[in-house]
């Protein structure tokens, strides 16, 4: 198992944080903050919402590296064996899967554009289905792969955004800056509450990275440099060629260069090293699911990630993104369940954990509350006429956090009385 390859450096994670970050997601994040806000707050929301991030990151994946599992293992003592692998387990899958099939989509269309740039016409349905299979069988070999592609994809788009800045630096940047009015007005709250959604997944299954790095350590290192460096980097860069250019898309800027391939490229290798977080995270809790056994952890991420590519390719993913959208808004909580338990509750000891049998139910209601105040947000969303509420998921965190540790305290004090009475 790659499990006993517990040797992971603490730059070798962080690499993969930065990969997860260094993408056009990240960019786009930066356009969006910017038009509603000064180019200083913006920078000053990104280091904040980034800081949190990594707080969460780290608790997280401080637990996996304890124990050596990844994150729907180490939640069945909060969850319960069962409740981690038919709900929590369930959740992650469809997440990360779901978006798989998009983002595989979204690398085919920009390749089949690279290639047409040269005359030559590749279908995208073709295209898709190729990258998912480079996706997938990435996704497969595991983290030692995920980390070469980062090795890889990382320097290369930190220079491709770098010389994107310099272009529009070049080109009336500063002065556009000095003159530049936001369009909209977005409070500091919300602006961080974006920040903070757009990588909470990813700050929940810290565990299934952090699981092959033994010290405490590497896991805070790696979550430091690896998030808000690059975080905050393409949060600034999206927002400056949003001011000058109008659009924080790297592909449309690199084509005013006259150089539409290195954009292109740009596009496919962000998608690429991103969408196999999605392939592996959601190939573990698929495993977890079925009680998989581990030495077919490969074929059920292939099978999977090639479904997951078939239904984005005809379309049908493109329906169901409304739902990923809520149910990805129901994950964050899970962080709160568990970081109450691992270290107030239990105040970090690793020997204190153990795996519940069957379901936890205080661990399920705590992460229900907190779900249920995460998503209703993205839901009421769906109305615009309607009442609307801002989308914050450290809410639903704070709120399962402190939920389950009220409702542990309740318990044990409960239990005492019992015991004396007896």
């Amino acid at each position: 198992m790659e499990n006993n390859e517990r040797n992971q450096k603490w730059w070798g994670l962080g690499f993969i944080w930065a990969g997860a970050l260094v993408s056009i997601p990240s960019l786009l994040l930066g356009g969006s903050l910017v038009t509603g806000m000064g180019l200083s707050q913006t920078l000053w929301t990104a280091l904040l919402g980034y800081a949190l991030i990594v707080l969460i990151m780290i608790f997280q994946g401080m637990q996996s590296s304890d124990q050596g599992k990844p994150t729907v293992k180490v939640a069945e003592q909060v969850f319960g064996k069962v409740g981690s692998s038919k709900v929590i387990s369930i959740l992650l899958a469809i997440a990360c899967l779901g978006w798989f099939g998009i983002q595989a989509n979204v690398a085919g269309q920009a390749f089949s554009s690279l290639l047409g740039g040269f005359g030559i016409s590749f279908p995208i349905w073709l295209s898709s289905l190729v990258w998912g299979i480079i996706m997938i069988f990435t996704a497969i070999y595991g983290v030692k792969l995920i980390r070469i592609l980062a090795y890889i994809a990382v320097p290369y788009l930190v220079i491709v955004v770098l010389y994107g800045l310099y272009f529009a630096m070049d080109h009336g940047g500063l002065a556009a800056i000095n003159h530049y009015h936001p369009a909209t007005t977005m409070s500091f709250t919300n602006g961080l509450a974006s920040t903070v959604g757009g990588f909470a997944l990813g700050a929940v299954i810290a565990g299934d990275y952090s699981q092959f790095s033994v010290k405490r350590s590497d896991v805070v290192k790696a979550a430091i440099f690896g998030v808000i460096p690059a975080g905050v980097l393409m949060i600034g860069v999206g927002a400056v060629l949003t001011i000058v250019f109008k659009s924080s898309d790297i592909n449309g800027v690199f084509a005013k260069v006259g150089s539409p391939l290195v954009g292109s490229l740009a596009l496919v290798l962000a998608t690429w090293k991103v969408n196999v977080i999605n392939a592996y995270s959601g190939g573990i809790a698929i495993i977890n699911v079925f009680n998989i056994s581990p030495k077919y952890r490969k074929v059920t991420i292939w099978a999977i990630g090639l479904v997951g590519t078939m239904l984005a390719i005809g379309g049908i993913l493109n329906y169901f993104t409304p739902i990923m959208n809520v149910l990805s808004a129901t994950i964050p909580p899970v962080a709160g369940v568990m970081c109450a338990s691992y270290w107030l509750i239990n105040h970090g000891d690793k020997h204190l954990w153990h795996a519940t049998e069957g379901v936890n139910w205080l661990g399920f209601f705590a992460w229900l509350v907190g779900a249920v105040v995460g998503c209703l947000p993205v839901i009421l969303a769906f109305f615009p006429k309607g009442p609307q509420i801002p989308n914050n998921p450290l809410v639903g965190i704070v709120l399962s956090f402190v939920v389950y540790w009220v409702g542990e305290k309740v318990t044990v004090r409960q239990n005492d009385n019992a015991v004396k009475k007896n």
